[in-house]
C-alpha cells in the first residue's frame, strides 16, 4: 500500500472506472507507519475490496463500509509462492552459504523505525549477534540498511552473524518456520492467531527467549489460515467477471 496505490484509487474514483483493492482492511492501528494511512484512504475510495482474513472484513465493517463491498478472497501472495515454491526447493542457497537445513536463522530489516535509527539499530544487530553464538544468522542487507549499518561499531558484532547481499523471492522462501517478528503491532494479526509468528516488540530480551523456546522444540506450530490456498487470484476474477460494468453499475457499488 504505497503512495501511488491511493494515487491510483483517486484517478479510478475521479474517471468513474472501477477499482478493486487487493489485501483491503488491513489494520496495524499505527498511524506512524506509512502504509497505515494509505490502507485507510484506498479502502475508503475503492469499489470492491478483497480482503485475507476476517479480521479484515471485521476492522472494513467497524469502519462504516457496506457488506456489499467486502469479498474475502485470501492472500493473493500465497498464489505466487504455491506456483514457485518447487522451483525454490531447488536452489543451492544453503549450500552456497554452508548452512544446515533447520539450523540457521534469517533476518529481513528495513522497517524505518528500526534501520533509521542508530541506537535502536544497534541494539537489534548486539542481541542478533548474541543469538549467533547459538546458531548462524544471515541477514541479507538492503543497499541502505547497509550504509547504516557501517556507521556502528563492529566490533560488537559477532562473526556468526552474516551480512549478505540482497536475495531473491526463490531464496528467501522457506515453509513451516517460525517467525519472530520485532514490532508492536502487525496489520496481519492472523500471522500471529493461526500462523507461526510471534510479535516479540523492541524487547530484545524477549527476542532472545522466544529463539530458545524455538531452539528447544517449543516453538509455534501454526497452519495455514483459511482460504490461503493459492487460489485467491482466482476467486478475484471470478467476482470481478460477474460484475455489470457500466456506469450506473459503478453508482450502484458506491
Amino acid at each position: 500500500d504505497v503512495n501511488s496505490t491511493v494515487a491510483a484509487a483517486l484517478v479510478c474514483a475521479k474517471l468513474l472506472i472501477a477499482a478493486g483493492h487487493v489485501e483491503a482492511g488491513l489494520r496495524s492501528f499505527d498511524r506512524r507507519m506509512p502504509e497505515e494511512v494509505n490502507r485507510v484512504v484506498t479502502d475508503r475510495i475503492a469499489d470492491l475490496l478483497f480482503t485475507p482474513s476476517a479480521d479484515a472484513d471485521e476492522n472494513l465493517r467497524r469502519e462504516g463500509i457496506e457488506q456489499k463491498k467486502i469479498h474475502r478472497v485470501g492472500n493473493v501472495m500465497i498464489d505466487s509462492l504455491v506456483r514457485l515454491l518447487t522451483k525454490a526447493d531447488g536452489r543451492s542457497i544453503l549450500k552456497d552459504l554452508s548452512l544446515t537445513q533447520a539450523r540457521y536463522a534469517l533476518v529481513t530489516l528495513h522497517r524505518p523505525s528500526n534501520v533509521d535509527n542508530p541506537a535502536m539499530l544497534h541494539k537489534i544487530l548486539k542481541t542478533l549477534s548474541e543469538i549467533a553464538e547459538a546458531l548462524p544468522v544471515i541477514f541479507p542487507v538492503h543497499p541502505r540498511t547497509r550504509r547504516h549499518v557501517a556507521q556502528l561499531q563492529s566490533a560488537d558484532f559477532s562473526s556468526g552473524l552474516t551480512l549478505i547481499e540482497p536475495i531473491g523471492y526463490l531464496e528467501f522462501l522457506s515453509l513451516g518456520v517460525p517467525c519472530l517478528t520485532v514490532r508492536e503491532n502487525t496489520e496481519r494479526p492472523v500471522t500471529v492467531e493461526v500462523g507461526t509468528n510471534t510479535l516479540v516488540g523492541t524487547d530484545m530480551g524477549r527476542l532472545k527467549e522466544e529463539v530458545h523456546t524455538i531452539l528447544s522444540g517449543r516453538g509455534k506450530r501454526g497452519s495455514v489460515p483459511p482460504l490461503w490456498d493459492g487460489k485467491t487470484g482466482e476467486r478475484i476474477a471470478g467476482i470481478i467477471y460477474d460484475l455489470p460494468f457500466s456506469l450506473d453499475a459503478i453508482s450502484a457499488l458506491r
